[in-house]
């Protein structure tokens, strides 16, 4: 049973965590404490629409939080762990959603054999759809891990997987919303191009996504084999298809996602363990 939960940070990743937790009821919004850097405004606002606890203390908010959801910038984290170090003891759960950071580092840094688990959400968290990958630091026990996995099942499904194995989970489901509405705003421009309205384009194009998505999860077709049903010689999806291959689609969305791991790769270089 989870009776407080910390949140060191209180970005787009933080809020949509919270937003999807507390919409599936998993907390109520005054057992939710959040703290960050020094943005006062954004913990106001996070305080508005949540009406969660916010401080600047951080003692007051790590202070018997049974977990600590470390979500600030990369960047930011060898600060932000100093500033709540003497706070955290060993009884505490930290789960850290920051891209390309290590449980090594984030146990280092913490000094002492805290449980970290490290996991990989993406925004759709916040309305209960996403996909998480979680993967368990040195100090960290199944119990611990099997209640990570239960509450971000609470926002989405959960996958546990090798820490390694993060980084390309990063490029591809940790941003991978980015991608889709990438795709959705070139189709949208294309259908205004056209002369199609705007409401009627937007609504086609989400139910052409989210049938293909169920098409995917509800049959034994392979994406080859579903694309292929749909593309008679000589058709229209034929014609449309012949212009990705020719701009290069595929190659494109591969080196997308491989950049965008070797991102996360670079992004816990300076955080190695020493």
């Amino acid at each position: 049973m989870i009776n407080k939960m910390s949140f060191v940070g209180a970005g787009s990743m933080a809020e949509s965590i919270m937003s999807g937790i507390l919409n599936k009821q998993v907390v109520r919004p005054d057992q939710i404490y959040v703290t960050n850097k020094e943005d006062r405004e954004r913990l106001e606002h996070i305080k508005t629409i949540y009406d969660v606890k916010i401080s600047s203390d951080k003692k007051g908010v790590m202070e018997d939080a049974d977990i600590i959801i470390l979500a600030m910038k990369p960047k930011d984290v060898t600060d932000a762990i100093n500033s709540i170090r003497e706070y955290v003891s060993e009884n505490q759960l930290v789960v850290s959603v920051l891209a390309g950071i290590s449980t090594s580092y984030v146990e280092q840094e913490l000094n002492q054999d805290v449980a970290v688990i490290r996991a990989m959400p993406n925004t759709s968290a916040s309305i209960g759809f996403s996909a998480t990958a979680i993967a368990a630091g040195k100090f960290a026990k199944s119990n611990q891990m099997n209640m990570v996995r239960q509450l971000f099942e609470t926002i989405g499904t959960t996958t546990v997987v090798d820490e390694d194995d993060l980084h390309v989970v990063t490029g591809l489901s940790g941003s991978g919303p980015a991608y889709i509405y990438y795709l959705v705003e070139a189709m949208e421009a294309a259908a205004k191009e056209s002369g199609l309205k705007e409401e009627i384009s937007k609504e086609l194009i989400v139910q052409t996504l989210v049938g293909a998505a169920e098409m995917l999860k509800n049959t034994q077709a392979s994406p080859e084999e579903l694309r292929q049903k749909i593309t008679s010689p000589g058709g229209t999806t034929q014609a449309g298809l012949e212009t990705l291959e020719r701009y290069k689609y595929q190659e494109a969305l591969m080196e997308c996602i491989k950049n965008a791991k070797e991102r996360s790769i670079e992004l816990g270089k300076p955080y190695q363990r020493v």
